[in-house]
């Protein structure tokens, strides 16, 4: 059934033992956009109980629909690989399996080492994925650096982390109404307005403890 479909996304497999070294010069040397999972040298096959063969599973995201014989053939031709290929049925799930995020019982695999080129967008594509968790990092952010403005979370996020700026822009909506309730929590302005005491109090008893240095001693 897939040798006959065509997608613009298809998933595909290679191995450190057949892959050339330079395997990411030659990925960006097809000009498609991919993603590559960090490579699988730690799963163990169920029935021996020995590692499987390290390897990569990656996708294509083509501009245009592809059939299973066009990206078989980049896969061998160019990278050595099985020619089996598939559809990506859910970016999701390959996510999920990438570093086995759903598999607590397989060996975890870290997001640092995915890997990507030729204008895919990775950050986007990771917030995608773990939506709930970019939401509660901004929220930390919100609360830690007490932000009530909406420009501040901006200018945040642009010169401290960037990967966040994305998810703030799709969920303009939800972040405006969020620092609106604590611009106007009683709460929070309660507190700020003792933080301000306490700050004011405390440059008072500075000053008072400050005393000039004598200017009367005359050299002898």
């Amino acid at each position: 059934m897939a040798k006959k479909q065509r997608s613009n996304k298809w998933a595909f497999l290679i191995y450190k033992e057949s892959a050339p070294e330079n395997y990411l010069d030659i990925f960006e040397e097809l000009h498609i956009p991919f993603i590559l999972s960090p490579w699988h040298d730690k799963d163990i096959n169920k029935e021996t109980g020995e590692f499987k063969k390290a390897h990569k599973h990656g996708a294509f995201y083509f501009d245009s629909l592809k059939s299973y014989s066009q990206v078989s053939e980049f896969i061998q031709d160019k990278l050595n690989g099985p020619s089996h290929v598939e559809p990506v049925m859910s970016p999701k799930g390959m996510y999920d399996y990438f570093i086995h995020a759903e598999n607590p019982e397989k060996t975890l695999y870290s997001i640092e080492d995915i890997e990507s080129g030729c204008g895919f967008e990775l950050d986007k594509f990771l917030i995608e994925q773990n939506s709930n968790l970019f939401l509660e990092t901004v929220i930390d952010v919100i609360t830690d650096n007490n932000f009530t403005e909406f420009e501040d979370l901006v200018h945040y996020a642009r010169n401290k982390d960037i990967s966040l700026l994305g998810l703030i822009i799709e969920r303009t909506y939800f972040f405006t109404k969020f620092l609106d309730s604590r611009r106007y929590n009683p709460q929070n302005n309660k507190k700020t307005s003792s933080e301000d005491t306490l700050a004011s109090n405390s440059d008072e008893v500075g000053t008072e403890d400050y005393k000039s240095p004598d200017t009367s001693i005359v050299a002898q």
